[in-house]
């Protein structure tokens, strides 16, 4: 069954009605006995990097996702600072990540472009963003306007550029999804992002 971790991060409603709408059948782990029949997780998160893994390690369930994930290999799917948490560590802040993917969350330099020195780019980079699939991920399969809403101010930075299935541009190329084997992440919300979004998280349901 589709499961979607609640740890306290992430807009959990937002995602359970998109699927309930399309007539998907999804649960909401809040303990370890709650990942039980799990085939396919959603770990959703905003905030910072170590609020989030430090609320993921005192939910108790972290040892049980690892071993869906990295042992019974079982699709998972990391939204924004979940997807982030996947990383070793984060330019944010001090603590340890999952470690899944051999990557580091960076900041956004915004004044590496010297042309845009006088009128800087803001931080959160918010608001609609287009990114390019460089892969023809079947989790972008049928989505026509590749169009996505972002919020955030630090991107996943990954050592090999084959996890990398799209990017996007803010004063820079960065990653905007991800895949290595089982696991996938995407920078922006689907959630928040209409058609869609709502598209890729169906499609995550056949990956």
């Amino acid at each position: 069954m589709l499961t979607i971790i609640n740890y306290g991060l992430g807009n959990i409603n937002a995602l359970v009605n998109i699927y309930k709408k399309n007539s998907i059948e999804v649960k909401i782990a809040e303990c370890t006995k709650d990942l039980n029949n799990a085939s396919r997780l959603i770990l959703p998160g905003v905030g910072s990097f170590d609020w989030a893994i430090t609320r993921l390690n005192n939910s108790g369930m972290r040892e049980k996702i690892e071993s869906l994930v990295l042992n019974s290999r079982i699709p998972v799917l990391g939204i924004c600072v979940g997807m982030q948490i996947m990383a070793k560590g984060s330019e944010e802040g001090i603590e340890e990540g999952l470690g899944w993917i051999d990557a580091n969350v960076k900041k956004f330099d915004v004044n590496k472009d010297e042309e845009l020195s006088n009128n800087q780019l803001p931080l959160p980079h918010m608001g609609w963003n287009s990114i390019n699939d460089l892969t023809n991920s079947p989790i972008f399969h049928g989505i026509d306007d590749l169009r996505f809403y972002f919020l955030h101010s630090y991107y996943f930075s990954p050592k090999n550029d084959i996890d990398i299935i799209a990017n996007s541009e803010y004063n820079d190329t960065f990653t905007a999804a991800i895949c290595s084997k089982n696991i996938y992440g995407v920078q922006f919300h689907p959630e928040k992002s209409h058609q869609s979004g709502i598209k890729l998280l169906r499609n995550f349901i056949s990956v």
